[in-house]
């Protein structure tokens, strides 16, 4: 298969695979890199790199699950709260191998929409190189991530778009 032929196939590949369909094989430390590495090769005016990603795994990921249990928990009220989705929220992230937030660094320098269309063509490098690699992955953006703006440092000119879940798929 040539170079073209190749791209046209994980393009079409291509999927949001959720949580619920990873196994428990842990991702290669390669393969981490690698894809958050092809992030960074995303186009982006005036070489902004806005783009801001922290992986979370292990231990920080078991945090980072009761955080967001504990932010959807303190922002319902409680005639619209739902265990259910409580529940969810925490599996989610812990059947996860590996959790990346998507942050955005607005440099001031170009309109604040290129810096999310760059931010997003990074995400779908991941995407792509999440597919290359057989590796299960989605973006979720759920609204409570508004919320994680202390335990991520996200700073007065960024902005939390989501975090993107990862795993390894049969």
């Amino acid at each position: 298969m040539n170079k073209a032929e190749v791209l046209k196939e994980i393009i079409e590949q291509r999927r949001s695979i959720f949580p619920k369909d990873y196994n428990e094989t842990e991702i290669s430390q390669e393969i981490l890199d690698e894809i958050l590495n092809s992030g960074t090769f995303a186009p982006n005016h005036k070489r902004t790199k806005p783009w801001r990603f922290k992986i979370f795994k292990g231990e920080e990921k078991a945090k980072l699950a009761l955080e967001m249990q504990e932010i959807y928990k303190s922002t319902q009220a409680p005639q619209v709260f739902l265990e259910k989705k409580y529940n969810d929220i925490g599996f989610k992230i812990n059947k996860a191998d590996a959790v990346v937030s998507i942050v955005v660094n607005f440099s001031g320098m170009v309109p604040e929409w290129e810096e999310i269309a760059a931010v997003s063509m990074a995400v779908q490098n991941m995407y792509l190189s999440c597919t290359a690699n057989g590796v299960g992955c989605y973006w979720s953006s759920p609204k409570i991530v508004d919320h994680l703006k202390d335990s991520l440092t996200i700073e007065e000119n960024q902005k939390c778009l989501g975090l993107f879940y990862m795993g390894n798929v049969d």
